[in-house]
């Protein structure tokens, strides 16, 4: 999914929340209910959230330099993480301690009507925004045949699928509020909108939760996906083989350094016969057919080692690593 792509969704979203945590915060002071300010909170985390996405994207884009050699990309996974922070503690947190609140003191809702009227439209905007985003989300996942909880965690594009998930709370919330506010007024249980809170704050938390942990092991360095590792194995085999300058792949290392960015690393074994000259040309071959078929690798460096040196590098970092633990 391209960053262009990204931003779209990000500023429908954005607009929508904004208008939408106008009207919550209006009708939760008309209303007195616990649920709709704990749902006016969420659009404000949200508005707010989209703004770090923003940032992120924009900060992803500077140029390399002396300190940070391979560019920035990795400023969209910090800015990405921050945001499931802010959506844990300033959402799901203040959502339960309101609604926990209310669940000790209830008191009646007053206004409902106004109550019901900002529900329905919140969810007719936040329905758009929803629809949007999964639209833009489904079309990579259908490309790749996966299902939609595999595609979530397999994306390497945190900006989209924090929109998607914090949409798709944003739908289970307003159902939540909505329920919490009918039990409220026409069943007379005034905790019901204290429970409806906690159960929206518990929703943010999940999700929170869910995004955080996605987006550290981006941060620490995910591969590329099987079909693009096995496509870049695939071009160099075209070189490996008997009578080709080849004689075996040791190792084919990849990591996303950004959405659309990422790192390659191969060592391969040489024949014997093979002359200077000769790795130069194949090494050129295999990197413009890589960048080509992948335009998303940036950077592709293939080092020539023989199967031995190789086996002893490996053998020799297992030993510097088990001593390092050992101390």
């Amino acid at each position: 999914m391209e960053a262009g792509e990204s931003k779209g969704v990000i500023f429908v979203a954005f607009a929508c929340n904004l208008g939408i945590a106008i009207a919550k915060f209006l009708a939760a002071a008309w209303t007195q209910s616990s649920a709709m300010l704990s749902e006016a909170i969420h659009s404000v985390v949200d508005t707010s959230n989209q703004l770090l996405l923003l940032l992120g994207i924009n900060r992803a884009k500077l140029p390399p330099d002396a300190q940070h050699p391979f560019g920035h990309g990795k400023e969209i996974y910090f800015w990405s993480f921050i945001v499931a922070m802010v959506l844990f503690s300033l959402g799901a947190v203040v959502a339960i301690y309101e609604g926990v609140d209310k669940v000790l003191h209830p008191h009646p809702l007053q206004n409902v009507f106004i109550l019901y009227a900002v529900l329905v439209v919140a969810m007719l905007l936040e329905g758009y925004s929803t629809v949007k985003a999964v639209g833009e989300f489904n079309k990579r996942r259908r490309s790749s045949g996966q299902g939609f909880i595999i595609a979530l965690r397999a994306s390497k594009d945190p900006t989209l699928f924090a929109i998607v998930l914090e949409d798709l709370a944003a739908m289970i919330g307003l159902t939540i509020a909505l329920l919490g506010t009918f039990a409220a007024h026409l069943g007379g249980y005034d905790w019901a909108d204290g429970v409806a809170s906690i159960l929206i704050g518990c929703v943010l938390a999940c999700v929170a939760i869910f995004m955080s942990s996605e987006i550290r092991s981006l941060i620490v360095g995910e591969a590329a996906s099987r079909p693009v590792q096995t496509g870049i194995r695939e071009i160099i085999e075209t070189e490996t083989g008997s009578g080709k300058p080849i004689r075996k792949i040791n190792e084919i290392r990849t990591m996303h350094l950004a959405p659309q960015d990422i790192l390659v690393t191969a060592s391969v074994d040489f024949d014997d016969w093979v002359s200077a000259r000769t790795v130069e040309d194949v090494t050129a071959r295999l990197q413009k057919a890589i960048k080509s078929r992948y335009p998303e690798v940036h950077n592709l460096y293939i080092e020539v080692q023989s199967e031995q040196t190789f086996a002893a590098s490996r053998n020799a970092s297992h030993v510097q690593v088990v001593g390092s633990a050992a101390h």
